[in-house]
């Protein structure tokens, strides 16, 4: 009676449950399981993915991948992998990390690198899978970088020169990331020495060196300070003896500016000469014009005696000597005045011989003090000789006009030295 119950109980259940599968299409009966709870694995996926890996240099990399299907209808593939790294196709993963890699600069040092992976059925195009993964290479062994300047580490220059060299770096297992620039005095640059590459220039005022500073010359520190990933650090270290030098600009303003005094004072000289020597030339005439009068006079008497005037002839030579008098006393002599635009000629081409023996010989004439201090010097002592002499504005004359008249060979044959 127990076993009759329990099938009627069973087949009311069958029966319940193909009445509701014919009435609801959307109704399933659930499917039988294994005997141990376990589903059909229907997704491909890699069962053992290791998504880093960290190599040491001069190791050996060897890992197998392994999916949930037959390996035999499958191939790996990678993209974008370092240089070395391979895989076979049946997912065994190789790389042989040689330091040569690494001193070619083909690889780098605790660098990640981000490597595709794939794999793919060989029958069906749509069964595929793909993946990343992360490498890294690392080493115990640490070979320092260095800054390499382009220079030698101890150099001389003179103020108002320019220095120009370049910070290069040596490239050890971490390279240089940053370069940071300190000086023992502070200076003013035209460059900006940040990383490797970057270029030094430097030029020192002429103020650098102070009269202090001993043996006319001043030291001046770099230091280029360059620091790693990893925080090492390398420092290169230049001397520059800076040496007192003349300030070339400074000096060239003051040899213009003394010329310019020198051409100007030339000038009212010039004109001062004009005015004496005419001066001179209009009494000279005038003491002509009186000569030629005295001259007719006692002509005229002589011939006045030989005729029938006795008388006239005896009065028109005492008019004669009476004129002598008068002409000295309208007419004296300049002899002071010829003799000061005499002076003052010769002044001025001693000038003009000063000014072409201290001509400068380029923008960085190494006599430019000596020659400054001549003209200086020779403007001095003309000035002291010709103090008395009266020197005005050259006005109603250019300076063509007062040059020309000035080098006239008249003039020049009036004042030129006579030879006994």
């Amino acid at each position: 009676m127990g076993v009759l119950r329990l099938w009627l109980f069973v087949s009311a259940g069958i029966l319940f449950f193909a009445k509701g599968h014919a009435q609801n299409p959307g109704f399933r009966v659930p499917m039988p399981i294994d005997t141990i709870g376990r589903f059909e694995d229907s997704t491909l996926r890699i069962k053992n993915m290791d998504p880093y890996f960290n190599v040491h240099v001069d190791s050996t990399l060897s890992y197998q991948f392994e999916i949930n299907r037959d390996p035999a209808k499958y191939y790996f593939y990678l993209k974008n992998a370092p240089v070395g790294l391979k895989i076979k196709e049946n997912g065994l993963l190789t790389f042989r990390a040689d330091k040569s890699y690494f001193l070619s600069g083909r690889l780098k040092y605790d660098y990640e690198y981000h490597v595709s992976m794939g794999v793919q059925n060989l029958n069906d195009p749509k069964d595929k899978l793909d993946t990343t993964f992360t490498i890294s290479f690392f080493t115990t062994e640490i070979i320092p970088s260095h800054l390499k300047p382009t220079v030698s580490n101890v150099l001389y220059m003179e103020e108002g020169d320019t220095i120009s060299f370049r910070v290069q770096c040596e490239t050890g297992t971490y390279p240089i990331e940053s370069i940071n620039f300190y000086s023992s005095t502070p200076i003013k640059t035209n460059s900006n020495v940040k990383a490797c590459n970057d270029d030094f220039t430097w030029s020192p005022p002429y103020d650098f060196v102070k009269d202090g500073d001993s043996g006319k010359q001043k030291l001046l520190l770099l230091y280029f300070v360059g620091t790693n990933k990893v925080f090492m650090h390398d420092t290169a270290t230049i001397r520059i003896y800076v040496k007192d030098a003349l300030n070339y600009p400074y000096m060239m303003e003051q040899y213009n500016a003394t010329l310019k005094n020198m051409r100007t004072y030339i000038l009212q000289l010039k004109y001062a000469f004009f005015q004496l020597d005419k001066k001179v030339k209009h009494t000279s005439h005038t003491r002509t014009g009186f000569d030629m009068t005295t001259a007719t006079t006692a002509l005229a008497g002589t011939i006045a005696t030989s005729t029938n005037s006795p008388t006239t002839g005896a009065i028109l030579p005492s008019v004669g000597v009476a004129m002598v008098p008068v002409k000295e006393t309208v007419a004296p002599p300049l002899t002071a005045d010829q003799n000061q635009a005499s002076l003052i000629r010769s002044s001025i081409k001693r000038l003009d011989y000063t000014m072409h023996d201290n001509a400068t010989l380029g923008e960085k004439d190494p006599d430019i003090s000596k020659k400054i201090n001549n003209l200086k010097t020779e403007l001095k002592q003309t000035q002291v000789q010709l103090i008395d002499v009266p020197l005005e504005e050259t006005t109603g004359m250019t300076e063509e006009q007062l040059n020309a008249y000035f080098d006239n060979p008249k003039v020049n044959k009036k004042y030129r030295t006579k030879r006994h």
